[in-house]
């Protein structure tokens, strides 16, 4: 009797360690992909429990996340002979669950070592400015580049960035000289303008000073007495006939204006 109670004991542990081997759980993000001695069993597992033959049947689980890899930096020399060190970032996810796992060995490594020659080749490709402004173009044909073999190992690129562009010192040196003659460049520009503005404003009030001599001659008292006010300094200005022929002509008013303006002349210069 012990005997045949230990017999169906033995029988139920071993029949419990089947069926735990015949059940899997398939998470939410994965795929299940079954092979029968050797040979891939459709269809593909979907996520949740799961039944396997224990012996004949082997599950491998595919993650179909957004995979982030970065691409070490690559070294390359430009179209216009500049040698720069470039790194990136490649997003990527499966699509096909069973070419990834029959058609590759190892589909991440394989992307990864396709992204680094690719990288090489667009750095080759390339000029520095297109490296360093042009990126959004770049990342674009390095991505198609990449996304044409992925394909056959049933991997998407979802997108590729490029993070960095190492130059080198001398290279930073030369570029900071460039920008800033740039600046200096720009500021002339400005001064020159600014100046040949000015000129045309002066330009226009001689022009119309010179059909009013009486409003020359207050410019030039106003001037004076600009000058006189800083009373650092001693003026000598011959008193002009203008300002004479000017005064025989004007009005009562206009001699009281002249007037006060000399004696301010006056005071500021004592």
């Amino acid at each position: 009797m012990e005997l045949l109670i230990g017999i169906i004991a033995a029988l139920v542990i071993a029949g419990l360690i089947v069926m735990g081997k015949s059940f899997r759980v398939v998470s939410q993000y994965e795929r299940g992909v079954v092979m029968r001695f050797g040979k891939v069993q459709d269809p593909v597992r979907p996520p949740g429990f799961t039944a396997i033959v224990p012996g004949m049947d082997t599950l491998q689980k595919v993650s179909m996340q957004v995979i982030t890899m970065p691409v070490p930096a690559q070294e390359g020399i430009t179209r216009d002979n500049v040698t720069v060190r470039v790194d990136a970032v490649i997003y990527f996810r499966v699509v096909d669950p069973v070419r990834a796992v029959v058609d590759v060995e190892d589909y991440r490594s394989a992307v990864g070592q396709v992204a680094q020659t690719s990288l090489r080749s667009i750095i080759g490709k390339s000029d520095l400015d297109d490296l360093l402004t042009n990126r959004e173009k770049l990342n674009q044909g390095l991505e198609l580049m990449i996304d044409n073999p992925a394909v056959e190992w049933g991997v998407h690129i979802d997108r590729v960035e490029i993070k960095d562009v190492a130059l080198p010192e001398s290279m930073k040196r030369s570029m900071s000289r460039q920008a800033e003659a740039e600046r200096e460049r720009r500021a002339r520009v400005i001064t020159a303008d600014g100046e040949l503005q000015a000129s045309e404003k002066l330009s226009q009030a001689a022009t119309a000073m010179s059909d009013t001599p009486g409003a020359l001659q207050l410019r030039l008292l106003q001037t004076i007495v600009e000058v006189a006010a800083e009373k650092n300094s001693t003026l000598v200005l011959p008193f002009p006939v203008e300002l004479l022929r000017f005064l025989e002509r004007s009005t009562p008013a206009e001699k009281e204006a002249v007037s006060s303006a000399i004696e301010g002349i006056m005071s500021q210069g004592r």
